[in-house]
């Protein structure tokens, strides 16, 4: 029989609503899990030689939301949520009105927050159960999450900043997660750990209640090993208003999200792949470019028309810089007295964005962003292009354990974001996908599909057909030191 922790969010839906399966049965194998596979109790610092994915765990609270949604199944029989009793993690960024709330950082040591952000609260609806918070690169700022071992070999890097939420995916602790995504913390961390996530149009799931990096930048976005499972979240998540931003309007509703591939042997008839010259021109590791050939053939055998064409222009490293930081400082800002707290790269971000204060350049920058989002939704248009496809990251899961040393950069010479940043910048949907192992490395390589604002149907619908009738997400790995 299948260990219930081995479960995805649909297969664990399924099981529920036919009550083959409890939530507290499945609560209990999740727990099971954390216990055999964690490397012992959540810390701030992690170790070495172990996982370390959660800043906190909530037993009690899991179990008492357990019960609830058995009682609310049995109450409402069918009629009760798709995703009542399916357990999930919680970046540490997200509120949970009377829990802590710390960024994985001393800066915010003995937090509670007083309100639930409002992704928490569209779970809690529909009885969703908090396992626990997972750790975060710092604040959100950077690519590693070092604190944190990557399941597949835990002397490397799982990824940032939703590498908790990743770890834990991909060794099988919960069958769904939530991360945030600023210059691409939900797709590096998804790319290197082997699991699938959807970064939405900006602004299409609140970001109220979720501790910000850059506003104008930030994410939110589910995390699961499949990309139907994040449909699943997608459509719990989004069922709301969306949220409204000075700078972008607010995303048309994209109607219900898909769960499962279009049938026959070719889903991807009369869909147009493009591909580009930005992978090339950023630097692949063999793997990665080893990947990324087999998924263009991948998409042609499943009927998609594949071209290739230039890219247009990418914000230049300053102006994202001059977004970023400045965007970053107004927050952060209100720590200056804790700025001893911080670890060292974090320390040199926040202390960088003291100098990004100006109105013209942060506004210059801005126009010049609108202009860049503009250029790439018309080359979508132009070339009736339904999705681009390129990797998510430029290699493979990197040693764990420099990421919070000095100099090591955040935003602009980060080498994470030469791909992913693109779609910060213009608030692209992108379904992140894992395209297989590397044949040199043995580690997990990334794919994403991106589409223009609104497109998130679109894209996950493409990113679907793709993993489920060509590139099967791999199932949990238990930690092993290295590869």
């Amino acid at each position: 029989m299948t260990d219930p922790a081995d479960l995805g969010v649909l297969q664990a839906a399924d099981l529920l609503r036919r009550r083959a399966l409890s939530a507290t049965e499945l609560l209990a194998a999740c727990q099971q899990r954390i216990a055999e596979r964690n490397g012992g109790l959540p810390t701030f610092d992690g170790d070495p030689g172990t996982l370390n994915a959660w800043a906190r765990l909530y037993p009690e609270l899991a179990a008492a939301q357990a019960r609830a949604a058995d009682e609310r199944r049995a109450r409402d029989g069918d009629d009760a949520p798709l995703l009542c009793g399916i357990p999930i993690g919680l970046k540490d960024l997200y509120a949970v009105a009377g829990l802590p709330l710390t960024a994985s950082s001393r800066v915010l040591a003995g937090h509670v927050a007083e309100h639930s952000s409002a992704a928490w609260q569209r779970l809690d609806h529909v009885s969703m159960v908090l396992a626990g918070h997972t750790h975060t690169h710092e604040f959100a700022a950077g690519g590693t999450t070092d604190q944190v071992g990557n399941p597949w070999a835990l002397d490397r890097a799982p990824g940032g900043s939703s590498g908790g939420s990743a770890a834990a995916l991909a060794a099988g602790m919960v069958p769904a997660a939530l991360g945030s995504d600023t210059c691409g913390s939900l797709r590096i961390p998804a790319a290197l750990s082997g699991v699938s996530t959807v970064k939405p149009t900006h602004g299409l799931i609140p970001l109220a209640g979720v501790i910000p990096l850059a506003p104008s930048l930030d994410h939110a976005g589910p995390m699961a090993r499949s990309l139907a499972d994040c449909g699943a979240l997608l459509s719990a998540l989004t069922a709301g208003s969306a949220e409204i931003s000075p700078l972008l309007p607010p995303p048309a509703p994209p109607g219900p999200f898909p769960v499962r591939p279009r049938p026959g042997p070719h889903p991807l008839a009369g869909v147009t792949i493009a591909v580009t010259h930005r992978p090339e021109r950023a630097g692949l590791e063999p793997d990665v470019a080893d990947v990324l050939d087999q998924a263009v053939t991948a998409v042609a055998q499943l009927g998609a028309r594949v071209i290739t064409r230039p890219a247009p222009a990418d914000l230049t490293g300053p102006e994202l810089n001059t977004i970023l930081l400045t965007e970053a400082g107004v927050y952060h800002r209100q720590h200056r007295h804790a700025a001893s707290q911080y670890r060292p790269s974090v320390r040199e971000f926040v202390m960088a964005s003291d100098d990004f204060t100006a109105a013209e350049p942060y506004l210059a920058a801005q126009q010049r962003r609108a202009e860049i989002t503009a250029a790439w939704e018309d080359w979508f248009a132009q070339h009736e292009v339904d999705a681009l496809l390129e990797p998510s990251v430029c290699g493979t899961a990197p040693p764990r354990g420099r990421g919070y040393d000095p100099d090591q950069p955040a935003g602009d010479g980060d080498l994470m974001i030469r791909l992913t940043a693109t779609w910060n910048v213009t608030g692209f949907p992108v379904a992140s996908l894992p395209g297989g192992l590397g044949r040199r490395t043995g580690l997990p390589v990334g794919l994403s599909l991106a589409a223009p604002r609104g497109a998130d149907t679109r894209v996950l619908q493409i990113g679907i057909d793709l993993q489920e009738r060509a590139l099967p997400p791999p199932a949990p790995v238990a930690p092993r030191l290295s590869v």
